[in-house]
């Protein structure tokens, strides 16, 4: 079976970049898979992402070194098994609040023994390889969002769930979740000191942390936090920047600022 790329990456001790896809567009995702990032995740939570449009992104990036993650509109596993069939090398789940939903979430993701995942790879044979379902538990990535201060208190448990590589914070949920308004660079210090406590609760634990950002910046200062798996806004909003920018540049007005909410 193919390698996954983040494992070997982690093993080595460095830090991963991510981007993300909310356009259902074939060639979008190529170019963004081309950009040099370390993975790639189709967004089917937010995104305008379809199953449907699962396997055209899947394909785009395949031709790519980046590892085809994607993130699943919920913890319910029909969707889950079938992104994985699809291709996919990496879940990402949202709101996973608890030790059962992130149980739930492995099994959905691991075969037998590990898990009660249905045998069906229709493309992740092609992509993976024709071994892929007896070494699929080894390399398949499974990550349960922590958004909420529910989860921020189930957390050492959830980090003992079998099966479970890392997690993976949405800033904005959280923030919500703490009365604060949504954002990708908080700075509430509850906020701040929640998203530090999640990164050292998942190192200690020897999992991966990761987390989604509004800029080079913010992830610089996410890693010096702890974070290994940092995602670079999404395709639509660098898009709207590069766009927004170069009028402004045109009609001799500053940049545009990263935008703060998801």
């Amino acid at each position: 079976m193919r390698k996954n790329r983040l494992r070997e990456i982690w093993k080595s001790g460095a830090n991963t970049i991510n981007g993300w896809l909310g356009i259902p567009n074939s060639m979008s995702a190529e170019i963004v898979a081309r950009a040099g990032f370390d993975s790639v995740t189709i967004d089917m939570q937010h995104g305008c992402v379809p199953f449907s449009g699962v396997v055209p992104l899947l394909q785009g990036i395949c031709q790519t070194d980046a590892v085809p993650m994607v993130r699943v509109p919920w913890n319910e596993p029909g969707i889950t098994m079938r992104v994985l069939d699809a291709g996919a090398y990496g879940v990402i789940c949202p709101m996973v609040n608890t030790v059962a939903e992130a149980r739930a979430l492995v099994s959905a993701c691991r075969y037998p023994p590990l898990g009660a995942r249905s045998n069906g790879p229709f493309r992740a044979s092609l992509y993976g390889g024709a071994d892929y379902v007896q070494h699929a538990n080894d390399e398949i990535l499974v990550f349960a969002m922590i958004e909420t201060e529910t989860a921020i208190a189930n957390l050492p448990e959830i980090l003992k769930v079998e099966g479970l590589d890392g997690v993976y914070v949405g800033p904005s949920d959280l923030s919500l979740s703490m009365g604060e308004a949504p954002t990708l660079a908080p700075t509430a210090k509850k906020v701040i000191d929640g998203i530090k406590k999640i990164a050292d609760l998942t190192n200690a634990a020897g999992l991966v942390p990761g987390i989604h950002c509004d800029g080079p910046e913010t992830i610089l200062t996410r890693y010096e936090q702890g974070y290994r798996y940092c995602t670079l806004l999404n395709d639509a909003r660098l898009l709207a920047m590069a766009c927004q920018n170069g009028v402004n540049a045109v009609r001799g007005k500053a940049a545009a600022e990263a935008p703060k909410s998801y």
